[in-house]
């Protein structure tokens, strides 16, 4: 099973936060703390990120089957809240076993085919002179020798383990699948139970040409940005992201 930390209450309602992309559960610790008070939280690590273990493949329906497992362990339908990469696995999941979702909650990210790649950071991150160092800050140096933006060069590190000299994530198994990373499967059927769409107001992920598909996907979708947040919303803006969270999913 995947890697789990859990906080709250065990008699509160359930929710289940999956990161995205080169991320890992502790990235959410602080809203998962303050979300404690009401909720019975649940981070994860994805496969081939943090704590999980390392697989040879990486598609969706693989994820969404991962997640299903871990809410299952608890016996009891949650809540789920996902960012970027995690959201389209929580909206894979949502639409293949739509009886262990209450809510839904997607955070700067839609069912679609994305253009750009990631692939340059896994890059950087190989580019890394482990060898050399003895704290995260000098693989911060190192990323941002490569041109790579210093709020990244934080995030990414928080995957670094320094004391071992290796990364948290499985580049390899990243690069190869990072087509389907960027893709979404081709899924029949809907989630009509309730879901949020939440996009940073300065984000291009989530454009009004995706609404169509994902009213298709989710009928009963809502849509809400926050104001000056990008695609990283809970980082840009923690107490309105928690705010919108609790204001969907109310206890």
């Amino acid at each position: 099973m995947l890697s789990i930390s859990e906080v709250g209450d065990a008699q509160n309602a359930p929710l289940l936060i999956v990161h995205g992309l080169y991320g890992s559960g502790r990235n959410w610790g602080v809203i998962a703390k303050r979300l404690s008070d009401s909720f019975r939280v649940v981070t994860v690590d994805l496969r081939n990120h943090g704590s999980s273990p390392q697989t040879t493949s990486h598609s969706y329906h693989d994820m969404a089957e991962d997640l299903a497992e871990v809410i299952q362990h608890f016996n009891a339908s949650m809540n789920v809240i996902g960012h970027s990469m995690g959201g389209k696995a929580a909206m894979t999941l949502a639409l293949t076993r739509p009886e262990l979702v209450d809510k839904l909650l997607i955070a700067d990210i839609a069912p679609v085919q994305y253009e750009h790649s990631q692939l340059p950071f896994i890059h950087a991150m190989r580019s890394v002179d482990l060898s050399a160092v003895t704290r995260r800050s000098d693989a911060e140096e190192q990323l941002a020798k490569q041109g790579v933006d210093p709020a990244l060069c934080s995030f990414f590190t928080q995957s670094l383990d320094v004391a071992v000299k290796r990364w948290r994530l499985n580049l390899d198994t990243l690069e190869a699948e990072m087509p389907k990373i960027m893709s979404f499967p081709d899924l029949n059927g809907s989630f009509d139970r309730p879901a949020l769409f939440l996009s940073g107001a300065t984000s291009d992920y989530v454009l009004p040409s995706h609404r169509p598909r994902i009213k298709e996907l989710f009928p009963d979708a809502r849509f809400a940005k926050l104001k000056d947040a990008g695609h990283w919303l809970h980082a840009d803006q923690p107490r309105a992201f928690e705010a919108a969270i609790r204001s969907f999913i109310p206890v």
